[in-house]
């Protein structure tokens, strides 16, 4: 008896927690079609910036890995 008593009100405490979550039904942002251009235009931004980054991440990369050139004045 106690442990079908038990389980059930687990059970029925666990369907109480979770039914919030069937609740929302809809999107809740509204984002027009405006709204996500403007974030892809703004990615779009971003990415530009990283490419020259990395690319001069790799010339120092690069010039630091080098052997460096002995000049032969003492």
């Amino acid at each position: 008896m106690k442990t079908t008593l038990k389980t059930t009100l687990l059970s029925l405490a666990l369907l109480l927690v979770a039914s919030p979550v069937f609740a929302a039904t809809q999107r809740a942002d509204h984002s027009g079609l405006l709204v996500w251009l403007f974030l892809g235009f703004c990615g779009l931004i971003v990415v530009a910036q990283l490419v020259p980054a990395v690319l001069v991440m790799f010339g120092i990369v690069k010039a630091v890995a080098s052997p460096k050139e002995v000049s032969g004045k003492a």
